[in-house]
């Protein structure tokens, strides 16, 4: 059976869908297919983004910036918005695709130091870490209910 195709969306595909794409891939591989991609894509995933993900232990440095029109002929099941941006500007979608949206700030923005800047990474990442896995979670007993 093929599994169903997650798409997270931002502006650039370069901090926030990544991450997010790194914790959906690590923790629910088995239930879905999970890909990131942007609006108006950076030329590379940031590279804070990679070092506070492999800080946890996922590797997204093999990661890319996409663009949304790859996706647009493939058959998505869910898209899920992580910046307000995103959110207000998606194309509009098949009225299958489900939609979700969780606002997170922008690190590439953040100002100061290399160790202030890991600050707000690390948050940004760890809020995206609570929201992956209680959607996760959501899914997988939504499955299980579905099945029994």
């Amino acid at each position: 059976m093929e599994k169903p195709l997650l798409l997270i969306l931002c502006t650039g595909n370069s901090c926030r869908s990544q991450m997010a794409e790194g914790f959906l891939k690590e923790l629910a591989d088995d239930l879905l297919t999970s890909q990131s991609a942007g609006l108006n894509p950076s030329a590379q995933v940031h590279p804070l983004a990679i070092k506070v993900m492999e800080e946890i232990g996922i590797d997204i440095s093999h990661n890319y910036c996409k663009h949304l029109n790859l996706f647009i002929d493939k058959k998505i099941d869910t898209v899920i918005t992580v910046c307000d941006h995103a959110d207000q500007s998606c194309p509009a979608l098949p009225a299958v695709v489900k939609r979700h949206h969780f606002s997170f700030p922008d690190p590439a923005e953040a100002k100061g130091t290399e160790a202030e800047k890991l600050q707000i990474f690390r948050r940004v990442r760890d809020d995206i870490s609570k929201i992956m896995l209680a959607y996760i979670a959501g899914r997988r007993d939504a499955l299980q209910y579905a099945q029994s």
